[in-house]
């Protein structure tokens, strides 16, 4: 007598449960920089000790999507996924309860490592479930509601740092890694290819194709220069608005809602945008938007007419660009090599957070914030729109062949 068998798990994952667990890694990120002051009184830290819990965070960020990638396509998305929301949760709660600054850091650290596994993951569920355009299509969706959160995380880690403490932030980190990690077991299916006989070489030899690849680097590498890049006018933006433009500090977290707003309208355009226009001119069009953006505001300092308006006009079309390419160089990159979409997804994501942090560190070099913003954003959209020139050219290339 053989036991029933079971229905098979159907190849959809919820759009809101991809958001959810993308979501958390950047969530994670943004939502304890208000608090570093408090944080740093209270362990008697030294203020670069506690940026060290965000420069690492975004190392930790950058490194684990690496790792998440291939070993998704090798044991699947599912239980990699698992793994990574069990070591997000446990280091929220090891990260609340540090009684040091060097304990903080290591669980940030190892948060990190664990938050990232969405980032890559969410993606890559996607591109599985989805043909190209579709893929696009929900990407953007998906886009759309995480560009919620680093909009919002400044203000709840704030009002969180100020009522209850800054150890509230963790615990709050804790309880959302719970609910992933119990909405993920209960409705993700698995959808890549789990059980493969995948070794260690064959992993270093996928990563070692997408490396030689001008198509998937010029992807990767111009979507960074057009997404990531902004963390430096994110990073400088206290300094810019308080420090050269004299405005009070509490008025720096809506500049940076209104610029945000700008991704989100971008990530909503394209959604409507994707089947209507060629992918490939849809994220052609949209890094030309940032960077004009970029370069205007750059004129706007070389000339002296730094302002309020003439900083958030130009950044809101910087990340209007932003947010209209995102999904398509998302969709692009991790297409070029449909068998190993896990590791394309998390090479592209290390591409982006390694940009994003380096243009961070660059952006604190000289006495000028806005000219460093300006200057870095400038340049990383020129170069941005050369990568996607090589990689479409590639492509057509290679089909042509």
């Amino acid at each position: 007598m053989h036991a029933p068998e079971l229905p098979a798990r159907p190849k959809t994952a919820p759009l809101w449960l991809l958001a959810l667990v993308t979501l958390s890694g950047t969530l994670g990120m943004h939502i304890f920089v208000p608090a570093l002051p408090s944080a740093a009184t209270d362990l008697g830290a030294s203020i670069s000790e506690m940026q060290l819990t965000v420069s690492l965070y975004i190392l930790g960020l950058a490194v684990g999507q690496l790792v998440y990638g291939p070993l998704s396509d090798r044991f699947g998305r599912r239980p990699t996924l698992m793994f990574g929301l069990m070591l997000y949760t446990a280091s929220g709660l090891a990260a609340a309860f540090a009684p040091h600054v060097d304990s903080l850091i290591a669980a940030r650290l190892f948060q990190a490592l664990g938050g990232c596994a969405g980032m890559v993951l969410g993606r890559a569920i996607v591109r599985d479930t989805s043909a190209p355009e579709a893929s696009a299509r929900r990407l953007a969706l998906l886009s759309l509601i995480v560009s919620v959160g680093p909009g919002a995380a400044p203000i709840i880690g704030s009002a969180l740092a100020a009522t209850l403490g800054w150890r509230s932030i963790f615990y709050v980190l804790f309880v959302l890694g719970i609910v992933n990690f119990i909405c993920s077991w209960r409705f993700l299916p698995e959808t890549g290819q789990a059980g493969s006989h995948t070794n260690a070489a064959t992993l270093l030899r996928n990563y070692g194709q997408l490396l030689r690849s001008r198509a998937f680097l010029g992807y990767a590498i111009g979507g960074g220069c057009s997404t990531t890049s902004g963390y430096a006018f994110i990073a400088s933006a206290p300094f810019i608005f308080v420090h050269q433009l004299h405005r009070p500090a509490h008025e720096v977290g809506l500049y940076l809602a209104i610029l945000i707003a700008g991704g989100s309208l971008g990530v909503g355009l394209a959604s409507r945008l994707v089947g209507r226009i060629s992918i490939q001119s849809l994220l052609i069009r949209a890094n030309a938007a940032s960077v004009l953006g970029a370069f205007v505001f750059l004129g706007v300092v070389l000339s002296g007419h730094l302002s309020v308006v003439w900083t958030v006009i130009p950044l809101f079309i910087f990340m209007f660009g932003s947010g209209m390419g995102g999904p398509a160089s998302i969709t692009l990159a991790i297409g070029v090599n449909t068998r190993v979409i896990g590791s394309a997804s998390g090479l592209y994501g290390f591409t982006q957070m390694f940009i994003g942090a380096l243009c961070t560190a660059l952006v604190g070099l000289g006495h000028n914030p806005a000219l460093a913003a300006a200057t870095i954003l400038a340049v990383t959209g020129a170069m941005g729109q050369l990568s996607f020139w090589v990689a479409m050219r590639s492509r057509q290339g290679s089909d042509d062949a």
